[in-house]
């Protein structure tokens, strides 16, 4: 008991000496997919009630959105894909990048069970969401490396959203695209169910980008491909706590495949959960701080800049980009 009230006794003696204010409004921000989903947990569970009054999640639909939302501060912790964030941060933007949580997110679906890998996709027309960002400049770089020529060998059809070519593809309108699950899932999902079922042509997963990627630059199948980041200057305390709850959420969305469906479902009605669900055996996310996954970071912005250098602001950046708790 004395041991209880000591702890209580030191508990509020640190919050008076570190002087810690709720903000009034606390703007988390991110896609539909799998990267933002702990963001929504986070809200659910009020995980951040002791450092904001208000929590709310905004869902950026494009890159486009992502870039006004970050140079207007319009989010404070934003979901990004790894290139676009140290672009960002190379333009004089403030921004910290806290982790890298995605590392494996995209894959190839098709009307052809034959195809298994990228090079069987020669001269085929792909659906490909987001050109020039990220699921454009993976495939653009695994395919050079085997020799081919993404312009030339493949025919590319870009598009708006992974929603909208997993609608092409649904519609018959194209045979094979490259999507960020768990559009993946929701394709299947969608293509299986009464009464789509009835015109909807049979679809199979394919090509793993990842895999493929480990492959052809001789490294682990995986890609530093998007993380949380934060906007602007935060009270250090604020971001330990964003930082350690987004963990925990993480974890909890890996391990409880059917309640993260439902939860996501609630926020994002667009998603299946049972596609949600069914996404989490495909995707690899793993909390990493940014510091630790420098290295992991600086090979792929380093392929990057060799081919073009303006997907990340023409250089690597600086150390001060990669936040690390030790420092703050």
């Amino acid at each position: 008991m004395i041991k209880k009230i000591l702890l209580t006794i030191s508990f509020v003696l640190f919050l008076q000496a570190n002087e810690i204010k709720k903000v009034d409004t606390l703007v988390l921000s991110g896609p539909m997919a799998s990267v933002s989903h702990p963001l929504l947990r986070m809200i659910e569970t009020g995980a951040l009630n002791d450092v904001a009054e208000n929590v709310k999640f905004i869902m950026w639909k494009s890159p486009d959105e992502l870039r006004a939302l970050t140079l207007r501060g319009s989010a404070d912790f934003i979901a990004i894909p790894t290139n676009v964030a140290a672009n960002l941060y190379n333009k004089g933007v403030n921004i910290k990048l806290l982790n890298v949580s995605v590392w494996g997110i995209l894959g190839m679906i098709t009307r052809d069970k034959t195809k298994k890998t990228l090079r069987d996709f020669k001269g085929c027309e792909i659906a490909m969401p987001f050109r020039a960002d990220m699921p454009d400049i993976v495939f653009e770089e695994i395919v050079k490396r085997e020799g081919l020529d993404p312009k030339k060998d493949f025919t590319l059809r870009y598009v708006n959203s992974p929603i909208d070519a997993m609608q092409m593809l649904i519609m018959r309108r194209v045979d094979h695209a490259l999507l960020a699950e768990p559009a993946i899932s929701m394709a299947l999902r969608k293509t299986n169910s009464f009464p789509l079922k009835l015109i909807a042509p049979d679809l199979y997963r394919s090509a793993d980008l990842q895999k493929e990627w480990g492959k052809v630059f001789h490294i682990e199948a995986k890609i530093p491909q998007a993380g949380m980041a934060v906007i602007g200057k935060k009270d250090p305390y604020l971001i330990k706590r964003f930082n350690e709850e987004y963990a925990k959420a993480l974890q909890w969305y890996k391990t409880h495949p059917k309640e993260a469906g439902e939860l996501v479902h609630k926020y994002i009605p667009m998603l299946m959960p049972e596609a949600v669900a069914d996404s989490l055996d495909y995707v690899q996310l793993n909390d990493v701080n940014a510091k630790d996954a420098q290295k992991d970071l600086e090979f792929f912005f380093e392929i990057l800049k060799n081919n073009n250098p303006k997907t990340i602001g023409g250089k690597l950046p600086q150390n001060g980009f990669y936040f690390s708790p030790k420092s703050e």
